[in-house]
């Protein structure tokens, strides 16, 4: 691991520390799981994105497949 300087305003270091204290981790740990969680949240945004830039390359081929499952049969 390397160390690194962050700067912080005191309320978001003071809420760090509150949230660091409540979960029973150092303030270290807490910095790097909220930075994996919040790159893990970037990924799954940027693959949403590419889904819907799919999705309106080709929308009526997914809009036919889609009425299709909306439509229920009768009993």
């Amino acid at each position: 691991m390397e160390t690194i300087q962050v700067v912080l305003d005191s309320q978001l270091l003071k809420a760090a520390d509150r949230a660091a204290r409540r979960c029973k981790v150092n303030r270290s740990a807490l910095v790097r799981d909220a930075l994996r969680a919040h790159l893990a949240a970037l990924a799954i945004r940027d693959r949403e994105e590419l889904d819907r830039a799919g999705y309106e390359k080709t929308p009526d081929k997914f809009d036919r497949a889609w009425q299709r499952v909306e439509t229920w049969p009768e009993d």
